[in-house]
């Protein structure tokens, strides 16, 4: 799928490739590592495409990029959303959060992306697909995987990472008001589920909540014939 560069050059989107900004095969700003720009950024999407009746389906940060459309542009070209292993609804300890995490986590993260991202992701390489609990996962896979991770953009991965801690969706997402999947994993170690997960469908209203007992960040790898199985139930209905 692909955009005219003019399109995308309005909305500060990436020119050879209608993805996230500093990711994958898309170009590399110096700027727009934001909620904001990434809201705005599928908002100038769906508009172009003219799409109606969407499904959006947001895993890790990409849920919390998905909550942050729906906020700043509503749900006029949405029908439901998943949200799937997702950073939500606030991570970081405050006051009134006590369930999030200290700013020295946060700040520990970005020391070791600049660092020695390479270790970083090593580290959690095993724990990502949760491989201590029985999930199969070939060597080979989990370095493409890796791959794919240490082929962002250094500063696209750092901003958008605070830029996702630090964002407070709860009152965003207890307005929310289209139907709503929560899939996560109870052995997530990237986005524990007790902080994540379980407190997001608690917020949005309705919302279904899926847990798998024996999954960890990247279910849609090692569970993907039940995590399809749950998306394919969840859109008929």
């Amino acid at each position: 799928m692909g955009v005219p560069g003019p399109v995308l050059r309005r909305a500060g989107l990436p020119l050879r490739h209608p993805g996230r900004r500093g990711h994958g095969r898309s170009e590399r700003p110096s700027e727009g590592y934001d909620l904001d720009a990434s809201a705005d950024d599928i908002a100038a999407l769906l508009d172009h495409l003219g799409l109606r009746d969407v499904t959006m389906i947001g895993h890790s940060v990409g849920g919390a990029e998905v909550a942050r459309y729906l906020a700043r542009h509503g749900r006029e070209r949405v029908a439901r959303v998943a949200f799937v292993s997702a950073v939500l609804p606030f991570l970081l300890l405050t006051d009134d959060n006590p369930e999030g995490a200290p700013e020295a986590a946060l700040e520990a993260t970005l020391h070791a992306f600049r660092t020695d991202r390479p270790k970083w992701f090593a580290d959690r390489a095993q724990p990502w697909f949760a491989t201590h609990l029985g999930n199969d996962v070939s060597p080979a896979l989990i370095d493409w995987t890796m791959g794919q991770c240490l082929s962002t953009a250094p500063w696209a991965l750092a901003w958008l990472f605070e830029a996702a801690f630090r964002y407070d969706h709860r009152e965003a997402l207890a307005a929310l008001d289209v139907p709503a999947l929560v899939v996560h994993g109870a052995a997530d170690a990237s986005a524990r589920i007790e902080r994540t997960g379980r407190r997001t469908a608690a917020l949005v209203p309705g919302a279904e909540l899926r847990e798998y007992p024996d999954a960890g960040h990247g279910l849609f790898i090692t569970h993907r014939d039940r995590f399809n199985a749950d998306l394919l139930e969840f859109l008929r209905r």
